[in-house]
């Protein structure tokens, strides 16, 4: 498998022995190519970015931190480009294999972290969310995914894209090590959880495939099990398109501005997919990233009335499990807004999520997520480790 799985990038394999023992003694973990390992370069998934960037000298803190906890890094992993992808196609790396439905893409930016993961490689990975790239690689490949409080991690020696969304985030097979992993990470320990208040939203649902819809209804009848309360709600009355417009305007304009210099300076390579999104985010007009700023106000609010204190709101992670790989580019433009239609949120809000795995839709799997309060994230990681669902 691991011949097979193309998960890793060129001169990527290495191992970094733990610097301490502690809670994650004995495990595994890889680092999407956004994060610095000292003496091996930082590629963001584009060889002209390695090529024009020093080689980090430390660790980023989320390698230092896993580092320290016992558990050992068996290498770097293939990223969309400078992570502005969700399908996990890099051209020039190639597409990382997803285990659980070969001939499927595994979903991105953290293609490779997914991959490994799910294919029992690594027993954790760390990955990064900005609009999706831990959350859809997590449904996509059959994982635990989360995207914690937006700000609550520390991430230093991590490449940036849209500094406004940027999350660290982190995959695990089983609930046990999602949940050993997240309490290291988020410095907080981590028991089982139960529901006051579970709120469906409606709107993300009737987003979703029917066949998507049908098959996450047992995982959201256990929880509903649990909770207090079940009522539905929509989740974004503007629109799920209208969120999900304001999310991509704010980020493809930060990512215009991250990479600007860099592109001027040395006029990189890129995919066309890649390139286009750079060149929509450098005529973004202010009055559409003013639009879009109130947008992420109203959002942000909304999600904060739903989600009072030990509350959680469900929806579906992806509209549909993962497409076929090498579809041409118009199919997967379309496919691709539709995924972020049930993205947006989390760079809008930056409230945690965690995507938990279940269900499969014709044996490939769908992810079903649960949202909650700022700062509730080890509420939501108890949660869903304590469901104890079995990875189809």
């Amino acid at each position: 498998m691991t011949d097979d799985l193309n998960a890793f990038v060129p001169e990527g394999r290495f191992v970094v022995e733990p610097s301490a023992g502690g809670p994650l003694d004995g495990l595994t973990f890889v680092a999407k190519d956004l994060f610095d390992v000292a003496g091996h370069p930082t590629g963001g998934g584009n060889p002209d970015w390695a090529a024009n960037h020093p080689t980090p000298d430390k660790h980023a803190w989320a390698v230092e931190t896993l580092l320290g906890a016992g558990a050992r890094l068996i290498g770097k992993t293939i990223t969309d480009e400078i992570s502005l992808g969700i399908l996990g196609e890099n051209a020039f790396f190639g597409t990382p294999l997803n285990s659980a439905t070969p001939d499927r893409v595994p979903g991105g930016s953290s293609s490779g972290t997914a991959a490994a993961v799910a294919a029992g490689v690594a027993d954790t990975g760390l990955g990064s969310d900005t609009g999706g790239s831990v959350r859809v690689p997590a449904s996509f490949s059959g994982l635990y995914g989360i995207r914690p409080t937006y700000g609550r991690l520390d991430l230093g020696g991590m490449m940036v894209q849209a500094p406004s969304s940027d999350t660290t985030g982190w995959f695990a097979r089983d609930g046990e090590t999602f949940r050993r992993v997240s309490e290291v990470l988020l410095a907080e320990a981590i028991g089982e959880a139960v529901p006051r208040r579970l709120v469906i939203a409606v709107d993300a649902f009737g987003f979703a495939e029917p066949e998507t819809r049908k098959a996450l209804d047992p995982l959201l009848e256990r929880i509903a099990a649990t909770a207090g309360e079940v009522v539905e709600e929509v989740m974004a009355p503007q629109g799920i398109s209208v969120w999900s417009r304001s999310q991509r305007t704010l980020q493809m304009a930060e990512a215009w501005a991250t990479f600007q210099d860099w592109i001027d300076r040395t006029n990189p390579r890129f995919a066309f997919n890649v390139a286009r999104g750079l060149v929509m985010g450098s005529l973004v007009p202010d009055v559409d990233r003013q639009w879009a700023s109130l947008m992420k106000r109203e959002a942000r609010a909304r999600l904060e009335y739903l989600l009072p204190p030990g509350s959680v709101l469900a929806l579906p992670t992806t509209p549909f499990p993962a497409p076929a790989r090498n579809l041409p580019l118009g199919e997967q433009n379309r496919l691709r807004e539709m995924i972020l239609g049930l993205c947006a949120h989390g760079g809008l809000a930056g409230l945690p999520q965690v995507s938990i795995p279940g269900a499969t839709v014709a044996g490939a799997p769908v992810g079903l997520s649960l949202l909650a309060g700022a700062n509730e994230d080890a509420f939501l990681v108890g949660l869903a480790s304590s469901l104890e669902t079995a990875l189809p």
